[in-house]
């Protein structure tokens, strides 16, 4: 699904762009899921407000804004899983890590209208890091995003810089790197932006009247370790595309404890 150029873009800019990548059914599938989600959690009562909270914006202004984000949307709907390891999915990861794929994790995004969070800018490094940098999230758009309800923002070519240092829970300091600093990256829905770990990126608040709801998927090339035990997953190796060369590293290793 991309050419030459496009690896090369991405390998120096930290970032790619692919229009296309699901169909419209495939998107309204999501969308449900999504919206499915979305409903049991709250008949659970975990629905809870997942914005971003710090000094990137005042108090006020602050709680104001909302954030529907639950982790691991693989294990609630299978459109998840099928979309986490689609075709097109696996031909442009296959051409952006490398030959052996495979899944560290899944989550869902929604901004609301009017009032949906924002992001400040941060890399995702300091979440899960690993050794190699191979690390990178696909950003899969299930509504027409753009610099009105809140579209992603990157800063090409800050990967290259390596680490950077983090204040509250990970995020960059933002009189040092304002969001309005990330050049916007508007989508469609059933576009996917691919970004290593080590990108900045972030996104503003939903001002407009339309939903924003993307889901994102992590994935690395098996062989790239983790330097600290953060952020592990049961369903974590997910094999998406060709194989992992390490038998005896297939998958963490968890016991069930309280039963």
């Amino acid at each position: 699904m991309i050419s030459e150029r496009e690896v090369d873009f991405y390998k120096k800019n930290g970032y790619l762009l692919v229009k296309g990548v699901f169909s419209d059914e495939e998107v309204e599938e999501m969308r449900g899921g999504v919206e499915r989600i979305i409903r049991r959690a709250a008949e659970a009562k975990r629905d809870d407000n997942a914005a971003w909270q710090g000094e990137f914006l005042p108090p006020a202004e602050l709680k104001k804004l909302v954030l529907k984000g639950f982790h691991d949307v693989h294990y609630h709907e299978a459109c998840f899983m099928r979309a986490v390891v689609h075709p097109n999915m696996a031909a442009i990861l296959s051409r952006l890590i490398g030959p052996n794929v495979h899944l560290h994790h899944t989550k869902m995004l929604v901004k609301p209208p009017e009032n949906g969070a924002a992001f400040p800018m941060h890399q995702d490094y300091p979440y899960f890091p690993h050794a190699q940098h191979t690390m990178l999230a696909a950003s899969v758009h299930l509504d027409r995003a753009d610099e009105q309800n809140g579209c992603l923002r990157v800063v090409p070519g800050s990967h290259a810089e390596g680490s950077l240092p983090h204040v509250g829970s990970y995020y960059l300091n933002h009189k040092q790197y304002p969001i309005s600093d990330g050049i916007p990256c508007p989508a469609d829905a059933g576009d996917v932006l691919f970004f290593n770990y080590l990108t900045i990126h972030g996104s503003d608040a939903n001002r407009s009247e339309r939903t924003r709801r993307n889901v994102l998927f992590q994935y690395k090339d098996p062989a790239d370790e983790p330097t600290e035990n953060v952020h592990i997953d049961w369903g974590a190796g997910l094999m998406v595309c060709g194989g992992n060369p390490r038998f005896d590293k297939v998958k963490p290793e968890f016991r069930v404890t309280g039963v």
